[in-house]
């Protein structure tokens, strides 16, 4: 007997897939379309074991549905620009090029031995000058549709990477790559309209039925689409209009002062000139540097200063203190809130802590308040409204509108919808990412680079210091001509950020080789909606909200007709050991190189798959790895063992009673499996069921039929093929076929064959149960009864006993009630 030698033969059958073009996507359009896509990775170095799961994954889905008659498209391309190799190059002394290449060809092997059935014909890195082109035409097209604008403001900060941050980009204040505090400053930056789609991606949710709630749930969010009102208050001091919004537009009549954002452009003119200019001066400066987490957290102290200005009430004319605080931010709404501190908690805790007045202007119905009494916490529930003028009495609820209505008349507000959502900045000030195709001209003003001229490339000759934007450093690159006038420009010095490359790649993977645009229509209408699209749910707000509004963007250009990328998102647990995320600095890292060597792509696949839902978290189990090794090992042995036998492919008879039931629990794993992959993507029970089947088929008798028995073994290969693509192939050959294994029709699942022929039952008496008997499962109530009847052990225990009572449960029980 031979041993399972997994090295040799992985090493084979990847070299034949490679040579054989096994895995080129066949588009045959008399099949089906299945586009299986895992997100692309960062070229970072190394693939860690969360890469493996994904990859996994994917290639068990791919593979499975080329067996099941679909054509296939499933690629892999690289996420290549962004500041790790950047960050990188001022480490090293290398170009971000060079490290990055070189990492997509050490990744690219790592994948290439974990036997994934990539179509490296269609590999692409974004970083190459024919994918930038692309997504630099694409900017243009969102300029040329209004979609992309620069403009001042207070942007994030990174100190560490010296570069702004989307609002996505910062997690609990800090940047989201290095982790560095992330601090506010004003700088004029393009941003993309996403807002204008806040409705559509908002409402679209509601078609991703193949989404998790919990992903729609963080786009909901996200987005936090609000209804309410505008109200304007009018600063008579420096002649201006205040414009709040407020979802609750019926306590108006209980506001007492009004609270700015410290960024807000009034505040300046507001302090202009006051003997406390330079105390707020002083306290704007402070809460700048804090994090928008810190700032709105629901614990975090409430800290404010005073203007010593006012606004006039729009209803009442009475005037209103204006105030700056920490916990209202320019991002949100118009930067200014009107606070109304009898009915908000918040406003509450702020009018306390300053001395501020508090006017109660909704009370409970029915009864007796002394409304002018003071209040010892917010009043926050429905109720009728009080000192409201020609609204008192009226349900708050009501008044909701009412009031809305009567800003609108008195042209002073209105009923109006506001959204948490913000527009997307998407400069960057480093080197390694797509330049923004625009040009600067004197007499011109702002002109897009005509695509002609396109790509804008990134200069080579540039010193990467990390201390500024190099970009702006290069004569060479910043200095050009006007497109429009001929006469001296200069370039935009700003990159892309790194999310606009990934907002649109899964596109080009089905048209990577056009050097004029980013896809023909015709393909992309044909792959797309990715049919199963599988990643990580950090990116629920990020990549996966960004697509969305990309993909909408690109079908009201006409270039799609379809308004949605992923129909189906599958995302993934992380893989844990010792309960900790795999990290370095936790030394808990399991290399995947590591496992290969010592058992073979096959073992860590398996493994891999078989030890969580894909959902879930998964604990790295080096007994589990073994286990898994086991098991292949243990297929291998029947496989090779039985070969000769297989491959005479005997006739099935099905003669017995062994046989009967191997077919039996061969076709219910035929259809766990295939359900278990094609519909509920759990990969786990999946491997479980053909387990299972491994055990029956060890213990089928020798004298049972040959037939069933070489016919239930050559279907274990082709139901292992999927994940455990190398073995399959080699035990497949073994077996005498001399095609592919992975070009195999998907086992059918017959029904009828899980019907049984005979059933065990249960005998009870008076409830208890005295003995089981097998009977044909086609026996009827009088049958069942008729049988038990005969039963030698039944008939001792009631002999000389009343029979009562019958009940006869088909394919279950029988239960005699006895006097």
């Amino acid at each position: 007997m031979s041993a399972y030698k997994p090295h040799e033969i992985e090493e084979k059958w990847q070299q034949y897939w490679n040579e054989t073009g096994a895995n080129v996507t066949n588009e045959d359009d008399s099949k089906p379309k299945f586009y299986c896509l895992e997100q692309f990775p960062y070229p970072s170095g190394r693939l860690h074991m969360g890469h493996v799961r994904v990859y996994s994954i994917g290639d068990v889905v791919a593979r499975y549905k080329r067996m099941s008659g679909y054509q296939v498209l499933h690629p892999m391309g690289w996420d290549a620009f962004g500041m790790p190799a950047e960050n990188a190059a001022i480490k090293l002394g290398a170009q971000p090029a060079k490290w990055t290449y070189e990492n997509i060809d050490f990744m690219r092997n790592q994948q290439k031995k974990l036997g994934v059935s990539y179509d490296w014909d269609r590999e692409f890195a974004t970083c190459s000058p024919d994918y930038y082109k692309m997504t630099q035409q694409l900017f243009l097209l969102f300029y040329e549709r209004g979609l992309a604008y620069r403009k001042n403001g207070a942007v994030n900060w990174c100190p560490n990477d010296q570069t702004v941050l989307a609002n996505e980009q910062v997690e609990e204040g800090c940047c989201w790559r290095c982790g560095t505090e992330v601090v506010k400053l004003d700088l004029e930056q393009w941003y993309f309209k996403i807002t204008d789609y806040a409705d559509r991606l908002l409402e679209d949710l509601d078609q991703l039925q193949g989404w998790p709630d919990k992903v729609k749930t963080m786009q909901r969010n996200w987005i936090g689409k609000s209804t309410g009102a505008e109200v304007t208050f009018e600063v008579p001091e420096i002649n201006e209009l205040l414009t709040v919004f407020t979802t609750r537009p019926d306590t108006l009549y209980g506001v007492t002062f009004m609270v700015l954002a410290p960024e807000h452009p009034a505040v300046r003119k507001l302090i202009a000139g006051k003997d406390n200019e330079q105390e707020v001066t002083d306290f704007i400066e402070r809460i700048r540097k804090e994090s928008d987490i810190t700032r709105t957290a629901a614990d975090a102290p409430k800290e404010g200063m005073f203007t010593g200005a006012y606004a006039r009430h729009p209803l009442t004319g009475k005037d209103v203190p204006i105030w700056i605080a920490n916990y209202v931010l320019m991002d949100y709404g118009t930067g200014a809130v009107m606070a109304v501190p009898a009915h908000d908690t918040r406003d509450f805790s702020f009018a306390r802590q300053y001395d501020l007045p508090i006017v109660r202007v909704i009370a409970p119905a029915g009864e007796d308040v002394d409304v002018s009494a003071e209040m010892e916490e917010a009043f926050t529930e429905d109720s009728v409204l009080v000192q409201s003028a020609e609204f008192d009495g009226m349900p708050n609820r009501e008044a909701l509108v009412k009031i809305a209505d009567s800003l609108k008349e008195k042209g002073i507000g209105g009923s109006t919808v506001s959204y948490r959502l913000r527009d997307w900045l998407v400069s960057r000030q480093r080197y390694w990412g797509a330049p923004i195709p625009i040009i600067y001209c004197d007499t011109c003003g702002t002109v897009p680079v005509p695509k002609d001229q396109l790509p804008v490339l990134l200069p080579e000759d540039v010193v990467i210091d990390g201390a500024s934007n190099p970009l702006a450093k290069s004569e060479e690159f910043v200095n050009t001509t006007c497109p429009c006038c001929g006469g001296a420009a200069r370039r935009e010095t700003d990159t892309m950020d790194t999310f606009i490359d990934s907002s649109w790649y899964y596109l080009r993977f089905t048209d990577s080789k056009n050097d004029e645009i980013p896809f023909e229509a015709a393909k992309a209408n044909k792959w797309l909606q990715v049919d199963e699209y599988i990643g990580g749910i950090e990116h629920a707000i990020l990549h996966l909200l960004y697509s969305r509004f990309f993909t909408k963007v690109l079908h009201d250009a006409g270039m799609v007709n379809f308004t949605e990328p992923f129909k189906s998102l599958l995302t993934q647990g992380m893989v844990l050991r010792d309960g900790a995320k795999m990290s370095k600095s936790k030394g808990n890292v399991v290399s995947p190189d590591e496992i290969i060597q010592k058992y073979g792509a096959d073992t860590g696949r398996l493994f891999i798959l078989f030890a969580a839902p894909p959902d879930r978290d998964l604990e790295w189990s080096d007994s589990g790895v073994e286990g898994s090794f086991r098991f292949l090992n243990r297929v291998w042995r029947v496989v090779e063992t039985n070969a000769e036998l297989v491959a005479s492919h005997p006739t099935v008879n099905m003669s017995d009673s062994d046989a009967k039931e191997l077919n039996r629990t061969l076709h219910a794993t035929i259809k766990k499996v295939g359900d278990d992959i094609g519909e509920r993507r759990q990969f786990n029970t999946a491997i479980s069921s053909i387990m299972e089947l491994v055990n029956k088929i060890y213990a089928y008798p020798e004298t049972a039929d040959r037939g069933m028995f070489a016919h239930a073994i050559e279907t274990t290969i082709k139901l292992l093929a999927p994940f455990a693509p190398h073995i399959a192939e080699e035990m497949w050959r073994m077996i005498g076929h001399e095609d592919s294994v992975h070009h195999q029709a998907w086992p059918t699942f017959d029904a009828s064959a899980l019907v049984l022929d005979e059933i065990e039952i249960v005998l009870q008496i008076n409830g208890k149960v005295r003995d089981k008997m097998i009977i044909p499962a086609s026996a009827t109530k009088q049958d069942m009864e008729a049988l038990v009847n005969e039963n030698d052990k039944i008939k001792e225990l009631i002999a000389g006993k009343t029979v009562r009572k019958v009940i006869a449960v088909p394919g279950k029980l029988v239960n005699i009630v006895v006097g």
